[in-house]
């Protein structure tokens, strides 16, 4: 998710020393990683990640070649160029959910609303990232940080190396399988949702899980569950 072509005046601009206040400069190489950024969002969501080349994007944002790379290695970095600013964010909310003092449900997967929010905010990046125009190895990188934030929970959280049973890496993919088909489902069809909706449904569906699977209890059957029927 390239936030870079969308950062704020003063974040521009706390490097060098004119917080508050953007050069030319400063404005012109805003407004091309805005073009560039726009450009390639809008050609995935036409012919599909794998289809459009680096001249693509040029010509539809209407800058040279030489421009692309003063600021990009390549297309992927384009387009996921700001990874790290959300794995940062939301690792944030993850430290804030775990030194609360409170239950294990409230404060497991404490990031998946900032996740949420984050894909209410950029959602025509996410329609590509987990889309079906997008990219398999942009969305094995959203996967991994997913990955390894639910890990980071499961270690706060649980610590033994046996959660009663069920593998930890088990836990940690469905738990990532949940977020991310969550995200697909919401980015395709339901975009009157609010963020806080999809939350409240993706811990519906998992938090039971995620407690049973550390303490070894059975979640507690949905209201539609008939013993004895698969």
């Amino acid at each position: 998710m390239n936030t870079r072509g969308q950062m704020s005046e003063n974040g521009h601009n706390a490097g060098n020393g004119q917080k508050g206040r953007m050069t030319p400069e400063d404005r012109r190489i805003r407004r091309s990683r805005q073009m560039l950024h726009e450009a390639m969002i809008a050609l995935v969501l036409e012919r599909g990640y794998e289809a459009v080349t680096i001249k693509d994007i040029v010509d539809r944002a209407d800058v040279s070649r030489s421009t692309f790379y003063v600021h990009y290695k390549s297309k992927e970095d384009l387009l996921t160029g700001g990874i790290e600013d959300l794995r940062a964010l939301l690792m944030a909310h993850q430290r804030a959910a775990l030194d609360a003092n409170t239950g294990v449900a409230e404060r497991s997967l404490g990031f998946s609303l900032a996740l949420f929010e984050h894909a209410q905010t950029y959602r025509d990046i996410y329609r590509v990232l987990v889309g079906e125009r997008g990219s398999a190895i942009i969305m094995n990188r959203m996967r991994a940080l997913l990955a390894d934030l639910v890990g980071r929970d499961l270690a706060a959280i649980a610590p033994r190396s046996d959660m009663s049973g069920v593998p930890r890496s088990a836990v940690v993919q469905f738990v990532v399988g949940a977020l991310m088909s969550l995200l697909a489902w919401w980015m395709d069809r339901k975009a009157d949702v609010a963020p806080a909706e999809v939350d409240a449904i993706f811990r519906r569906l998992t938090i039971p899980a995620v407690v049973a699977a550390i303490d070894g209890s059975t979640p507690p059957p949905t209201s539609g569950s008939q013993p004895g029927r698969s």
